[in-house]
């Protein structure tokens, strides 16, 4: 289905977003930090990330930041807390949890990777 790369601060959330997505049919890379991210994006074209509810709000921009300049055609999908609100204007999509319906973030990102293909499809031609 899509790259999708995962950006959070909970190691065991990652990794319950890294099985719900790779059971979807999507590739995942898993980072923690800055550095990681960063280097993820030089390897890798993305057509997604998720930024995890445990960022604390001022990383999460620094991050979304980071994705603009490093994965510029990435969907950002922003996970936030039961009841705190978006925090990211610049982010594509946003979903409110802990994720308790595993099938809900699957389809977002998969919606995501969707609009992803379409605007790489469309700068090609």
């Amino acid at each position: 289905m899509a790259l999708v790369l995962c950006a959070g601060a909970d190691d065991a959330l990652q990794h319950s977003r890294v099985l719900i997505l790779e059971q979807a049919g999507h590739e995942v890379i898993s980072v923690k930090g800055e550095q990681e991210l960063v280097a993820a994006c030089q390897e890798h074209q993305f057509a997604v990330a998720v930024i995890g509810q445990g960022v604390p709000n001022n990383e999460k921009h620094r991050v979304l930041r980071l994705l603009k300049q490093h994965c510029p055609n990435a969907k950002v999908l922003e996970l936030v807390a039961t009841g705190a609100g978006r925090v990211l204007d610049g982010a594509s999509d946003w979903l409110e949890g802990p994720v308790t319906a595993p099938v809900e973030l699957a389809r977002r990102v998969s919606l995501l990777a969707s609009k992803a293909r379409l605007l790489r499809f469309r700068k090609a031609h």
